[in-house]
């Protein structure tokens, strides 16, 4: 089959739906792949990269009438591409939010086009490599970072100079998602103090882990099982807003990343709590395209109030960084034919019985199948717990963990005092002048057992490793009775280095997988 990658039908468009790298993976999988010319361009990927991987360089209505059309972007329902240029039976894979844009749904099926919307991937472990809304949110909260520093106009990172000293500017994340945790960790990166908040307890350890102190919100919100937020409650949501007002009015940039796919982003900033930030403070309000969070916002501008509070609304945060951005869109459908060519011959199957193909696909044979089936992200936990045991039941198992103890413990003396007496029958037999040897043998191996059972198991791995050395000592007296004439002594000092030898380089070959866990790869 064909696959065509247009140019966006957007003119502010800065990405492309297939790098050459990705170009080169969907023709492995059995594809021919036609590019129209200059569409890489703004990402800095030209013609003649995707030529070099075997794409062919073909015009704008060549690229439309494939059989398979790949774009960011989907065009507008009047357009020239949808009316006339696609062909029906075709398919259209795209960002195309289905829940905002019913009339596109429509004209699709209409056209009797396959309509396979990216940003409608479900949230589920085995989809996550398709997730463009992911793949581009990452690369936008760390953009979002990039542009509040260049509105802030101040370092980020405090010092301590001869002149005096420079606090570190202090940040604060509204949204512990995929953006706001890139936010998170950017801005921690460049020194700053950063603070966080999200409705899901659940995401303060994930915030703690890149760098931000987590400020809970007084009232608690339940994720819902498609893995976004709940809507929240009139008393949820004031004990929220309160709660944000107060942490942006001490804060030098305030970073928002509430956005809920297919609808309109929730408010977190008024007017009032723009009021109360400091002059030369910035907003960056990453939901400014579906509405924003913060009611001042002005998609698309950036632009200062009147008490000098800078407010971004870009809408094309991931764009700004073209061809990062494009190669993990690409790489998101890349994934996604994996999944549809399991015979990598070119040819695509259209599988509605796997949830993630079922909630991307929105239009199919002229059927509109949006909105899909909710999928079920996460299953919580039975509200009932374990089973009760009756008293009965209790007692039995009480008894049978006494009666485990109990022999545990008797194993252990019986081995105790086998060892004690195999002890004392060699001692018996041990000439005089060895027998304080034995001795020392004996308390060594007691103040060995009690000091390695209390370490801590973390450290049993490095220490068994090291002091598995000790079998050094073990080897010279083994090389010195080796030659020893005594065919008995020569046996045992061949078993004895044989032994040691193998607890030597045993130790150190485990010491050394153990460090290469923790090891960067040099690539």
């Amino acid at each position: 089959m064909r696959i065509g990658v247009p140019c966006s039908p957007r003119t502010d468009e800065t990405l492309v739906a297939a790098t050459p790298d990705t170009v080169k993976k969907l023709i492995k999988l059995g594809y021919t792949v036609k590019v129209e010319k200059s569409a890489g361009k703004k990402a800095s990927y030209p013609d003649s990269q995707y030529e070099e991987v075997g794409a062919s360089l073909v015009d704008h209505q060549e690229a439309w009438q494939s059989d398979i059309v790949l774009t960011t972007d989907v065009p507008a329902v009047d357009s020239e591409e949808l009316n006339s240029l696609i062909q029906p039976g075709a398919t259209l894979i795209g960002r195309m939010a289905p829940g905002r844009n019913p009339e596109l749904i429509e004209k699709l099926a209409e056209k009797q086009v396959i309509g396979m919307a990216m940003d409608m991937v479900p949230r589920i472990s085995r989809a996550q490599s398709m997730d463009v809304l992911s793949s581009l949110a990452n690369v936008a909260g760390y953009r979002a970072v990039v542009e509040g520093a260049n509105a802030y106009g101040r370092t980020f990172g405090g010092q301590v100079t001869a002149a005096g000293k420079m606090p570190p500017a202090r940040v604060y994340v509204i949204g512990v998602g995929v953006a706001g945790l890139a936010a998170i960790g950017t801005a921690a990166n460049m020194g700053a103090q950063v603070f966080a908040t999200d409705v899901r307890p659940e995401t303060a350890e994930q915030a703690q882990s890149v760098g931000a102190k987590f400020v809970p919100v007084p009232i608690q919100q339940e994720k819902s099982a498609d893995g976004y937020a709940k809507a929240m409650t009139e008393e949820q949501a004031q004990a929220a807003e309160k709660l944000y007002a107060e942490q942006a009015a001490l804060s030098d940039i305030v970073i928002t990343t509430a956005n809920i796919p297919g609808r309109k982003a929730p408010v977190l900033l008024d007017e009032q709590a723009v009021a109360g930030m400091k002059p030369g403070s910035v907003i960056v309000d990453m939901a400014a395209a579906t509405g924003g969070n913060c009611t001042l916002t002005r998609p698309g501008e950036s632009y200062v109030t009147e008490n000098g509070v800078t407010i971004i609304g870009y809408t094309d945060l991931a764009g700004r960084l073209p061809a990062q951005s494009s190669q993990l869109y690409g790489q998101n459908i890349v994934n996604l034919f994996k999944l549809l060519t399991p015979q990598k011959d070119g040819i695509y199957y259209l599988n509605l019985n796997d949830p993630i193909v079922r909630s991307i696909t929105v239009t199919d044979q002229g059927e509109v199948l949006y909105p899909p089936p909710p999928v079920k992200v996460s299953a919580e936990a039975p509200t009932g717990g374990a089973k009760e045991l009756t008293v009965e039941e209790k007692a039995e198992k009480a008894r049978k963990e006494s009666e485990a103890k109990a022999r545990s413990k008797r194993n252990k003396l019986l081995g105790v005092g086998v060892a004690a007496i195999l002890g004392s029958l060699l001692m018996l037999v041990t000439p005089l002048n060895l027998v304080d040897y034995f001795v020392i043998l004996m308390l060594a191996c007691v103040v060995g057992y009690y000091v390695i059972t209390n370490v801590t198991h973390s450290l049993h791995t490095p220490l068994m490793s090291e002091t598995n050395a000790i079998s050094g000592i073990i080897m010279v007296g083994a090389l010195v009775q080796i030659s020893n004439p005594n065919w008995a002594v020569k046996l045992l000092a061949f078993i004895a280095l044989t032994v040691a030898s193998i607890n030597v380089f045993g130790g150190f070959a485990v010491t050394h997988r153990m460090l290469s866990m923790f090891r960067k790869d040099d690539k």
